[in-house]
């Protein structure tokens, strides 16, 4: 039991995550040959499977590590080349070529005269790095070598850093979502057809064919942890077939969202009754001999079986979370398999240590079916979800935001009306009442349906903010009935917007969606910028641009103290012919489209890949405060703002 706990342990942490990739540290530090000449050392520390390149590289190749010393006042001098250690030779599979390379450290040696007395030289190095089957960008880091006293031997090592502004935090919340979704995905999987009549059959089987009470917990135990494995298992496939970093790209790609809004569909016509998809009978056949065989194998099978027998009711569900965790990209796949295993898992676990409580599950019957037709109407509801985000980054208009919660009403509305009794599907036993949890949850459905309808008119729903397409992304940004001649001061605020500027519905931000733009009409007005770096089929920029941005506090910074330059990610319209260039993060490919421009813009500037993300820069674009990610706390949003706008007046 122990090995198949540390297995299990080591498959959920010996996963990669999605942050961007630093791989070389360097440190410096100064030795005295005598009291005129000195040796400025650098020495690179590369983590495992990285290589950085020599100084000198053939034509064609990678870019060389080249260092630059200051010495522009005149202080010192170099005397010859900067030296490097010896090095790897060897046939390169990225550039196919004979190519010096240096792994996991590397020493550079640079002998300088100094004519006057100076306590720091400043210098950069430019590198790039590569391992077997990928190249970073080139990269440029500063050197600082700092002199303590001239009559010592050696200088202590400065360290040089490179700050990372990556929103954890964001990530952090991002995961735990996940995790709390499938849980809760999990106990649903639970009261279906398929699986809730397996708990007291697996329980009784375990408890029965052990030769002991202890034995039988025992076995039970191990059971559920096999099932968390195999659905591991599924999780870290997933994340491993595409890796990380592509499955956080296919959140804003058109065709990853088109197909999983049908696959979603086919999911929800499953579970709506109108056929079961189902895994060929001969697989659980094969497993379920292999179950006979008895001890942990024996059991690993059985919890295989469990999953491809209960694979009509749970496929779909697993699907959709597979679906969702993909579009966060990173470890939220393996997470997301975790915590839906966890649930189904803890009753065989539990049960099996307390059979009594056998004796208080309901018993089977027509309910298990209702609780499938509800999954089936939420999976429809929410396949609507990845539609939406294809349109808003083709920026199509066929399904604003009106089309949206219409067909949401519409489905939520049925979804009660069934509830209640008056509309039956293929599968039902007949029905003579309701009872009070299937009353209760149907008026909790005709609630929420209710609570859409005033959205059709303009309402921000702040409920489901993160569901339907943004407030501007409709027929009526304003509202229906509501007209903009009714803001006659916001207009002549603004008479006459600035080259690139639009006024962002229904608050009127003015904003810009070009960066040179925005920032040049910074400087002319003399405010400080703020970059929002944020995407059509960002979920997280929706809450925070209808929960946080409306609130008196922000709107009035956001109006009136800042420049707003909104750049989106995930924007697919191509560059004017004249903008197109290549690629920094990938050589050799081109920056076609206005998004990808924005999105390498950010990953190289600010070392960071996920949206929302705001900087504030002042003229010079440096950062007058750290940059932040998805923030939904106001007071912190609002002291953020507020001390980015102070460093910009001091």
């Amino acid at each position: 039991m122990k090995k198949i706990i540390l297995l299990v342990t080591l498959l959920v942490f010996t996963i990669g995550n999605s942050q961007i990739l630093d791989p070389v540290k360097w440190t410096t530090s100064v030795e005295k040959l005598s009291d005129t000449e000195y040796v400025l050392i650098s020495k690179a520390a590369i983590e495992t499977e990285w290589h950085l390149y020599s100084q000198t590289v053939p034509e064609g190749g990678p870019i060389p590590t080249t260092f630059i010393y200051d010495d522009s006042e005149g202080n010192f001098k170099t005397l010859g080349n900067t030296l490097e250690d010896e090095g790897h030779v060897v046939d390169d599979s990225v550039f196919e070529m004979k190519i010096k390379f240096f792994e996991n450290t590397a020493t550079f040696k640079q002998k300088i005269t100094v004519e006057k007395e100076l306590t720091i030289i400043n210098g950069f190095v430019e590198f790039m790095v590569c391992d077997d089957t990928r190249c970073l960008p080139p990269k440029e880091v500063e050197l600082t070598f700092q002199y303590l006293d001239k009559s010592k031997t050696s200088i202590q090592n400065v360290t040089t850093q490179t700050l990372d502004f990556n929103p954890t935090k964001e990530s952090e919340q991002g995961l735990l979502g996940i995790f709390f979704i499938a849980f809760l995905s999990g106990f649903a999987a639970l009261l279906t057809p398929c699986v809730f009549p397996m708990i007291p059959m697996t329980v009784s089987f375990f408890t029965k064919q052990s030769k002991t009470k202890a034995a039988g917990i025992k076995n039970a135990i191990i059971y559920g942890i096999c099932i968390i494995a195999i659905y591991l298992l599924l999780g870290i496939a997933v994340t491993g077939i595409f890796g990380a970093d592509a499955l956080n790209a296919l959140a804003t790609n058109v065709w990853f969202n088109i197909i999983f809004f049908l696959l979603l569909v086919v999911f929800a016509l499953s579970f709506l009754g109108a056929f079961e998809i189902m895994l060929p009978n001969s697989w659980a056949n094969k497993v379920d001999s292999q179950a006979d065989r008895g001890g942990l194998i024996g059991i690993f099978f059985m919890a295989l079986a469990l999953a491809i027998v209960s694979f009509s009711c749970t496929g779909p569900i697993v699907g959709t979370l597979l679906v969702e965790a993909a579009s966060k990209g990173g470890l939220a796949p393996v997470i997301g398999m975790f915590g839906f295993s966890l649930a189904i898992a803890l009753p065989f676990a539990l049960f099996a240590a307390f059979p009594g409580w056998l004796n208080s599950l309901p018993k089977s019957g027509g309910w298990l079916n209702t609780v499938k037709v509800v999954l089936g109407f939420l999976e429809l509801a929410l396949a609507f979800k990845f539609l939406s985000q294809a349109d808003l980054v083709l920026q199509a208009h066929i399904l604003e935001r009106e089309v949206f919660l219409a067909i949401w009403i519409a489905v939520f509305g049925v979804l009660a009306f069934y509830l209640f009794g008056k509309i039956q599907l293929p599968h039902d036993s007949p029905l003579t009442h309701i009872s009070v949890g299937r009353l209760s949850l149907g008026l909790v459905v005709l609630s929420f349906t209710i609570y859409m309808i005033p959205g059709l008119w303009g309402a921000p729903l702040n409920l489901i903010s993160a569901f339907p397409p943004p407030l501007e992304y409709s027929e009526s940004p304003y509202g229906v009935g509501y007209s903009k001649t009714g803001t006659a001061s916001v207009l002549n605020a603004h008479e006459g917007l600035p080259d690139g500027a639009h006024l962002l519905a229904p608050h009127d931000i003015l904003a810009f969606n070009d960066y040179d733009k925005g920032l040049a009409y910074a400087k002319k007005v003399g405010k400080p910028v703020m970059i929002d770096f944020t995407g059509w089929a960002c979920v997280n920029c929706r809450k925070m641009e209808q929960n946080v941005w409306p609130k008196p506090e922000i709107l009035n910074i956001l109006k009136n103290e800042v420049v707003l330059i909104s750049l989106y990610v995930d924007d697919k319209r191509p560059l004017e012919v004249h903008e197109v260039t290549e690629s920094q993060l990938k050589p050799g490919k081109q920056l076609k489209y206005i998004g990808q421009k924005w999105s390498e813009m950010q990953t190289i500037k600010y070392k960071a890949n996920s949206q929302p993300f705001y900087v504030l820069i002042d003229h010079n674009e440096e950062n007058l405060q750290s940059p932040i990610g998805y923030t939904p706390d106001v007071d912190e949003y609002n002291t953020w703002l507020e001390k980015g706008i102070s460093n910009f007046k001091k």
